[in-house]
């Protein structure tokens, strides 16, 4: 039985994160990766989600300098972002937040993402356990606190501090966090997946050179049910893009008119498979060009230049700190419905988590995170209400009014006015919503929700 004082569940950025910052405080920690393959990567990894970008302020967020990315990882700079409905689109050219990185954002390759952490955290002293998962999570809070992983390999961990960073799907951390939960309840009736989570399908096709957005990432809103549903392309390198889509799970196509939504046929008798919604949207978008025009690339991603994977909530929740235990990273929630981002929230979260585990002051990580994240989680999660019932026509309007509003100098309410009455309405709405979430009201399980 080895003993550590911070075990980790999770390699991912989140975990990862964890172990360096732990490390670096002189804690003995150990993360925990169950590993899985990629075509794209050589032995077992955490089950990295490709559709990884960084916009220009998410650098700070995360923790990083402007320069901190090496090469190898970077694979694309960028200098906007393109949103695009069914007949309006709008360019966005600047985020409009501060940062010290010097463009608009970057793409980057995943796999490497993940191995650049797991290095930098292996030389601060972190340990890892690759290609084994923990089966259960004992806590004992009888005399202290003291938690016991079980392996799937027969070994056993014992720990002082437990950071769960198993992603969204949450295997371990609802198991450990329902013995925390008034008995009638359980995370996963709070947070069903269906619900909670959404989930996201892409492919690596290589694209004809005069059709490749080098140097900026596509969203398109309004072809495609679901109000936090959208497809993209993200730019990486040698004219290959990540072509993909996000969308809820469990939508009903009978709650949809099919000859509103630009992706959905008359005969669809159920939502859409992803490489389906991929395959309309290229045959949409670049009606001049086959299919074939649009190979895959087979060795990138996860199989065959294909990925499927979770997405968990715009919504966070809290950690139960006082029996040591902190959830960061996708299992805690907060990535954002509407740029596929959460990589930077993942870091935040896992280095503020083992700094704190490190330093017998994990009581205090619930307000850190909230202090740190809080701006960026209020954006995202105001702008999943606000949006919610949007249909088609609503994006085309809703697009014309904000290019109708960056014609205009000046804040955000000028801007607004000059654009008439949806302009006001729609700032308004958005203001209201973070004036409705403010003090942390956007968590979906509090800390003081939790019986120990």
């Amino acid at each position: 039985m080895e003993r550590v004082d911070v075990a980790i569940v999770g390699g991912g950025p989140a975990g990862t994160s964890a172990g360096r910052a732990a490390a670096e405080q002189g804690a003995e920690a150990v993360v925990v990766e169950k590993g899985v393959p990629r075509a794209d990567r050589d032995g077992l990894g955490p089950d990295s989600t490709d559709a990884a970008g960084f916009l220009d302020y998410w650098t700070e967020l995360a923790g990083f300098g402007p320069d901190e990315f090496p090469d190898s990882v970077t694979l694309a700079e960028l200098d906007g972002a393109e949103f695009i409905g069914p007949n309006e689109s709008v360019l966005i050219e600047e985020t409009g937040i501060d940062s010290a990185y010097p463009g608009f954002g970057f793409t980057f390759q995943r796999a490497r993402f993940d191995d650049w952490l797991r290095d930098r955290a292996e030389t601060a002293g972190a340990q890892y356990r690759v290609g084994t998962s923990v089966t259960g999570v004992d806590t004992d809070l009888s005399g202290g606190v003291e938690h016991t992983l079980e392996l799937s390999d027969g070994e056993s961990i014992v720990a002082d501090a437990l950071v769960l960073a198993d992603g969204p799907q949450r295997t371990v951390t609802g198991r450990v966090l329902d013995q925390f939960l008034p008995a009638d309840e359980s995370l996963s009736e709070r947070l069903p997946s269906t619900e909670a989570n959404h989930i996201a399908y892409q492919e690596h096709r290589r694209m004809p050179e005069e059709l490749f957005p080098e140097d900026r990432i596509q969203f398109w809103w309004g072809v495609m049910p679901g109000h936090t549903a959208y497809p993209w392309i993200f730019p990486n390198d040698d004219n290959v893009a990540r072509i993909g889509l996000t969308m809820p799970i469990g939508l009903d196509i009978d709650d949809y008119d099919a000859s509103e939504w630009a992706l959905l046929r008359e005969d669809d008798d159920k939502i859409p498979q992803g490489r389906t919604y991929v395959e309309r949207l290229l045959e949409r978008e670049f009606p001049d060009y086959d299919l074939e025009d649009f190979p895959l690339v087979e060795d990138r991603g996860k199989t065959d230049g294909t990925e499927t994977y979770p997405i968990s909530s715009t919504r966070p929740i809290d950690s139960p700190t006082d029996a040591n235990v902190a959830v960061v990273g996708g299992a805690m929630g907060a990535t954002s419905a509407f740029h596929e981002g959460g990589d930077h929230v993942a870091v935040r979260t896992g280095s503020l988590a083992g700094e704190l585990a490190a330093t017998d002051a994990l009581d205090r990580y619930n307000d850190a995170w909230k202090d740190a994240l809080e701006s960026e989680i209020l954006r995202n999660v105001a702008f999943a209400d606000l949006v919610e019932g949007y249909d088609p026509a609503t994006w085309d309007r809703v697009f014309a009014t904000v290019n109708a509003m960056q014609t205009v100098d000046g804040s955000l309410w000028r801007q607004a006015l000059a654009a008439g009455t949806l302009g006001l309405k729609t700032v308004a709405g958005y203001k209201w919503r973070k004036f409705q979430y403010r003090d942390g009201g956007y968590v979906q399980l509090a800390e003081s929700e939790y019986t120990v």
